[in-house]
């Protein structure tokens, strides 16, 4: 639906199993079945989660400004932090780790994941979450990188269930608030465990447990594998959540009902569509959601950029740019602003070649031009 120059264009709807843009991958095609929906709700220990929704962890992206962005949009029943080092937390030192775990009231339910390979200091760090205030806390058995995976983080713990055990059981007997673990299959594809170490993280007494379907040698490429997760589901009697290459409220419905699985966690896609969490709860309630339309993305744009302006934190610009790299892919002239944003130099000439980009847009003003920033007053780096 089109709207006349100078008024903010209404939202489409979107009808059952319409196709969505993706961004990445070519991902397979999946088929959700007539009446398929992500459950309303899930409880993780003495926590409800509602929807049954979950942002994923992602380093450099889920600070609490952008945690707090996606719960003002809607719809994300648990927000996750960035994954913390736990030697950080408890050597007191890492400013980085006070940072990641930087939280406000509103971003409730909200869940802490570290990541570490030592039991006693993982433990230890576990405490300092929970006195912090945290609602969960998750280990981190899924992170691919290199300098991660090297000192035995993340995914470099699979090939040690001992280890893993061990790790279960320091954590869980040293904190009362929900304990999960977020995981990938396995190190390869010859070297699967999901079945094991989600058995045994049951039995180590943990609420719940997230399984991204890929190995830690695909990284992020490739299809993830979701009967991995349905395989899961079936052993296990506590929450199953599900991950990996939910683009759209048709995928989330299609993994529940491919795999069983008790709720889904959406990484990635949240980047590119903020709205994810919001329409896929639309979805799940009348079949249909919402579309944004171009001055839905400016606001939103706007918002975002403004809220890390005020966080007076550093890093603003970075942030910006890499943000407006993800979202403004298939934004009509898109590409004007990704270079106009990137070669900015301060966050107010940002903003003002994001104002200058969506003023010619929605006014239909032809693509010729500069977006490079004028001289204003600060005034104009904020929306009022």
């Amino acid at each position: 639906m089109h709207a006349d120059a100078g008024l903010k264009p209404r939202s489409t709807r979107l009808i059952y199993n319409h196709p969505v843009h993706k961004f990445y991958d070519n991902p397979a095609e999946r088929v959700a079945p007539l009446g398929a929906r992500v459950p309303a709700s899930l409880a993780v220990g003495n926590v409800e989660i509602r929807p049954a929704t979950v942002l994923a962890p992602m380093a450099g992206i889920t600070d609490t400004v952008f945690r707090r962005f996606i719960r003002n949009l809607g719809g994300c029943g648990l927000m996750m932090t960035e994954f913390t080092s736990a030697d950080g937390i408890v050597r007191h030192k890492d400013k980085k780790a006070k940072q990641y775990l930087t939280f406000y009231g509103n971003e409730h339910p909200i869940s802490a994941q570290l990541f570490g390979s030592d039991p006693s200091t993982l433990a230890d760090a576990a405490r300092v979450v929970q006195d912090l205030g945290f609602d969960v806390v998750d280990l981190n058995l899924g992170c691919p990188a290199k300098k991660v995976v090297k000192c035995n983080g993340g995914s470099g713990l699979l090939r040690d269930l001992p280890l893993i055990r061990n790790i279960f059981e320091s954590v869980r007997s040293a904190v009362t608030i929900p304990f999960t673990v977020k995981f990938r299959a396995g190190w390869s594809d010859k070297e699967v465990v999901h079945i094991n170490l989600a058995k045994m993280a049951q039995e180590c007494g943990l609420a719940a447990v997230a399984l991204h379907a890929r190995t830690r040698e695909q990284g992020y490429s490739g299809q993830a594998n979701w009967e991995w997760i349905a395989a899961v589901k079936d052993a296990l009697t506590i929450p199953v959540i599900g991950n990996g290459d939910v683009r759209s409220p048709e995928d989330a419905a299609a993994m529940v009902a491919q795999t069983g699985c008790d709720a889904v966690m959406i990484g990635r896609s949240a980047a590119s569509n903020p709205w994810i969490f919001r329409q896929i709860e639309q979805y799940t309630a009348t079949g249909a959601y919402d579309l944004p339309s171009d001055a839905d993305r400016y606001d939103m744009i706007r918002t975002y950029f403004a809220m890390l302006v005020q966080e007076r934190v550093g890093g603003a610009e970075g942030k910006m740019k890499q943000f407006a790299s993800w979202f403004t892919h298939g934004v009509p002239r898109g590409a004007q602003l990704r270079k106009a944003v990137y070669e900015a130099k301060t966050s107010t000439e940002i903003l003002d070649a994001v104002d200058r980009f969506f003023a010619a847009l929605l006014s239909g003003e032809p693509a010729n031009g500069s977006l490079a920033s004028r001289e204003h007053t600060p005034a104009e780096a904020l929306p009022a």
